[in-house]
């Protein structure tokens, strides 16, 4: 028994050091942001510096710099909306493979993620051209079509495994009272998925807001998103940590308010199928 309790608690003291490891990064960056230049710049780093706002009064454009919003509210738009067409091109999808697979699914799933072995960058030109030619340079909506693209495969493949789960009975039931097909999805699959549904849903959203190379390639001033405002304030006359650690924590907010609302569907989602 002794040697079961001594096996929990270095598994519990493994479990607390890997979390502070992970957490000392984000706790390091948010205690920079409220440090001023000098402050942060020094080698090392002085930890009992006095503290101050105006890496983020910079950032929101205090000191005559460009105002933050539309980068944010761009990332908004295009993370919500792409993650809302996953959902809705993704949920008929993983039925279609999981509550009423067709024959060689298990091929289906592989030629889905399969479509994510393409380097990003290999794509890169093709797409800059097809958007200049269509006048789509610096659209947003453009960026809301190759988010949902690009996410889709993953989506698909993991609602595959949630969907997995619900009990066909349920199913039948509804489809003998005369339910459709838009009515099974709606009022009895998405309930029942719907921790999976969330925790697929979290996962692109936080794939769109942090996706940097086709935003930064294929936008301009009105359709710039925030990770590549975010790149504006390395420039040629030195890199302001402060700054950037203020603005890299205020474009992380609304990625860790998601997860942290999401937590308990995130947690239920991601252990649907792991036990048969």
């Amino acid at each position: 028994m002794s040697a079961v309790r001594t096996k929990g608690a270095v598994l519990g003291l493994v479990a607390w050091l890997a979390g502070i490891l992970f957490f000392l990064p984000i706790a390091w960056m948010t205690l920079t942001s409220f440090h001023s230049e000098e402050d942060a710049a020094t080698n090392p780093p002085s930890v009992t510096a006095s503290l101050t706002l105006d890496g983020y009064r910079e950032f929101f454009g205090a000191g005559g710099g460009a105002s933050p919003w539309p980068a944010l509210v761009n990332s908004t738009v295009a993370s919500l909306a792409s993650t809302l067409c996953v959902l809705v091109l993704a949920l008929p999808a993983a039925y279609a493979l999981s509550i009423r697979p067709v024959k060689k699914w298990t091929d289906v799933l592989f030629f889905f993620l399969s479509t994510k072995m393409l380097p990003v960058v290999a794509g890169l030109l093709p797409l800059y051209l097809f958007a200049k030619n269509t006048g789509l340079l610096d659209n947003i909506w453009l960026l809301v079509i190759l988010y949902t693209s690009m996410n889709l495969p993953i989506a698909v493949w993991m609602m595959q495994s949630f969907l997995a789960e619900v009990p066909r009975a349920v199913i039948e039931a509804a489809q003998i009272d005369g339910a459709r097909l838009p009515t099974v999805l709606v009022r009895v699959v998405a309930p029942i998925a719907l921790p999976g549904i969330a925790a697929t849903s979290l996962i692109c959203f936080i794939f769109s807001w942090n996706e940097l190379l086709f935003a930064r390639v294929l936008t301009g001033v009105v359709a710039q998103t925030a990770p590549v405002f975010l790149t504006g304030f390395i420039t040629s006359q030195g890199l302001f940590l402060a700054k950037v650690c203020a603005a890299s924590l205020v474009i992380s907010l609304p990625v860790l308010a998601a997860g942290f609302a999401a937590q308990d569907k995130l947690v239920q989602g991601l252990s649907l199928g792991a036990v048969k």
